[in-house]
């Protein structure tokens, strides 16, 4: 039996495009917003910035874990392998857990870290196998089913109430041109409930230049749902319903270790009779408890006018879009032998041809969501229907403008790479032009 797209292939992430002139916002006035609400209390809590790298190559190490222990706050590296953790001044002992897949963890006592520049160099991990005594199932399909069964009993299962960044980036080829950030509610449902998560937003800002985006404006439709989706255990069905794992064909590829723990990766691919678009990648599973660490995996776009409908939502006719990239990652934490969803990416690359034009545009649209503190919902209780962020939200359109960099307070929030720093200068030095010179757009 085959089925169609319609049936269970669904796109994680939809990208929209519509002609520049009916999306210009004041970004004056919204800039002034943001700055008579930016006042925050900046005694509450110590910030640690710095990098993790891997100890012998000295490379950075993208998107390790830092997490304090005994408490849910946590941040992850940017792609530069930089980070910055905030702790409440009334923790004054405690230790940061830093962690990559296949490194070693090291715990380092917040005594030892200062404000800036702080170099944490991991080892990677080396386990010789034969010492492991852990039967390998007979084949890697069958391991997967049970890491799908066991999600009840291996991953946090009462709802939660999790704080989280969310950020969206879009790039013409390597220069950025839109930023939006938001910090989020996310009400999460147990694993084992058919009920979605729910997301509240808390704040957000944006910071767009028009000047290079030709005569498009992107749009990324779904905001903090295209990251929250990508939670392969609490969402299967976006990539493994039980009808569609036989069109896969699952591989043991080499093993790995994370903290001496034994995780078998799993290689994944659609079968070669297979013609719909269908996923392909890695899952990191623990050998000992049938648990989904980490998944990498991409969309099969070869078909572009399927990829295309997949994904565009709304287009200029002189133009025609296709996907040339989509591609996804999501990491799990573990805490007191459970784990839960800590952080996830979404990455979507385009091409625009016009008519009648010699060159193309090239475009890639990145959204991620880092999980940085948490508790439990013990009432179960869920905002008000109106105050939910619904799927279909484009957050370019809820932000408003870009505050100075206190705004966000005590959150802890991905460091913004270098580019996008630069990005936000120079988009910010072109606002304060626009706005002497009296005019209401860029």
């Amino acid at each position: 039996m085959r089925f169609s797209i319609k049936t269970y292939q669904k796109p994680f992430i939809l990208a929209c495009l519509s002609v520049i002139f009916s999306l210009v916002l004041n970004i004056g006035v919204a800039h002034a917003f943001f700055q008579d609400n930016s006042i925050q209390d900046q005694t509450s809590y110590k910030q640690y910035r710095g990098e993790v790298i891997d100890s012998k190559s000295r490379n950075p190490l993208v998107f390790a874990s830092l997490v304090l222990e005994g408490s849910n706050i946590s941040t992850v590296t940017n792609t530069e392998g930089s980070f910055l953790l905030k702790v409440p001044k009334s923790i004054e002992e405690g230790n940061v857990i830093v962690s990559f897949l296949g490194y070693q963890n090291k715990s380092i006592p917040l005594s030892q870290l200062s404000g800036d520049n702080n170099k944490i160099g991991l080892n990677v991990s080396i386990t010789e196998l034969s010492e492991v005594n852990i039967s390998v199932p007979k084949n890697a399909l069958a391991l997967v089913q049970e890491t799908l069964r066991r999600r009840g009993e291996n991953y946090y299962n009462d709802p939660a109430l999790m704080t989280a960044f969310y950020r969206e980036t879009i790039k013409k080829r390597r220069r950025n041109v839109s930023l939006s950030e938001a910090v989020v509610n996310i009400y999460k449902s147990p694993y084992t409930s058919s009920r979605n998560d729910a997301v509240k937003l808390y704040k957000a800002r944006k910071n767009t230049d028009y000047s290079k985006l030709d005569t498009v404006a992107l749009k990324l439709q779904g905001g903090p749902f295209n990251a929250l989706f990508v939670d392969v255990m609490k969402y299967p069905d976006f990539i493994f319903t039980p009808e569609s794992l036989e069109d896969y064909k699952f591989t043991y590829s080499r093993s790995t270790t994370i903290n001496n723990r034994l995780i078998y990766v799993i290689e994944f691919k659609q079968r070669d009779n297979i013609l719909e678009p269908m996923y392909e990648g890695k899952l990191f599973i623990d050998a000992n408890k049938k648990v989904l660490t980490s998944a990498v995996f991409s969309l099969n776009i070869t078909n572009r006018n399927i990829a295309s409908r997949m994904f565009v939502r709304r287009k200029p006719r002189n133009a025609k879009v296709y996907p040339t990239e989509v591609a996804y990652r999501v990491d799990y934490r573990e805490k007191d032998g459970l784990w839960y969803y800590g952080y996830s990416n979404a990455l979507l690359e385009f091409k625009i041809n016009w008519d009648k034009k010699l060159f193309n545009s090239v475009y890639s649209m990145t959204c991620e969501m880092a999980v940085t503190d948490w508790e439990q919902n013990e009432l179960g209780d869920i905002p008000k229907s109106r105050e939910r962020l619904k799927t279909s939200i484009i957050l370019a359109d809820e932000a408003i403008g870009f505050s100075d960099p206190d705004f966000w307070g005590e959150y802890n929030i991905i460091e913004p790479e270098k580019s996008i720093e630069s990005a936000i200068r120079k988009i910010q030095r072109q606002l304060k032009r626009v706005k002497s010179d009296g005019s209401a757009t860029p």
